[in-house]
């Protein structure tokens, strides 16, 4: 990685985007092509420094999508949402309590699609403000931090696999500490770690 992260994370975002799919390690059970997607977005909030870092969030356990996972802050488009980034922004302030004030919105990552039936466009944002976390309890367990070079290395990512609905799934997981970031919210990251390393 270049001396300053942001340097590589600005150049990663001038590339065309290619979108990914919880599918793309499970071909033999992908849905038709056609079934209707819910359009989601999440927030990939770096904050900046010799030491950059990634947001992340450990969902709550009782929400129907996900819970107890490792997540980026995000969700659901909301018919008063113009777009992406502000609904990514909006969930951001819901969720952990980030004024959208303080990030500076730099670009976006392919869109994914998720097993859950999610079209989930991920929006990159720096933030430039102090930020002190202030999670909400009915979606969030933990706000956690990750370095961005954990992130960012394709070294680290591994594919694993679990049985889900009979079947064998197959799914890139990015362990840091005792986070076992995985899934959607890996495969995303692993294509951000992909274009920073060119």
């Amino acid at each position: 990685m270049p001396a300053d992260p942001l340097v590589g994370l600005r150049r990663a975002l001038d590339r065309a985007p290619q979108p990914t799919s919880d599918f793309d390690l499970n071909p033999r059970s992908r849905p038709p092509a056609d079934r209707p997607l819910r359009p989601a977005a999440v927030l990939v909030g770096i904050l900046p420094g010799p030491r950059a870092e990634l947001v992340l969030t450990t969902r709550a356990q009782r929400l129907r999508h996900h819970g107890g996972q490792i997540a980026l802050p995000g969700g659901k488009l909301d018919r008063g949402d113009p777009g992406p980034e502000a609904a990514a922004l909006r969930e951001a302030r819901e969720e952990i309590g980030l004024d959208p004030a303080a990030v500076e919105l730099v670009g976006r990552l392919p869109q994914h699609e998720t097993v859950t039936g999610f079209s989930v466009t991920p929006v990159v944002g720096i933030i430039h403000a102090p930020f002190v976390p202030v999670p909400d309890p009915a979606e969030v367990e933990e706000v956690f931090r990750v370095p961005l070079a954990h992130v960012a290395d394709p070294g680290r990512y591994r594919v694993e696999g679990r049985i889900w609905q009979g079947q064998e799934r197959r799914y890139w997981a990015v362990p840091w500490g005792p986070y076992y970031i995985w899934g959607a919210t890996a495969r995303i990251l692993r294509v951000l770690a992909e274009r920073m390393r060119g």
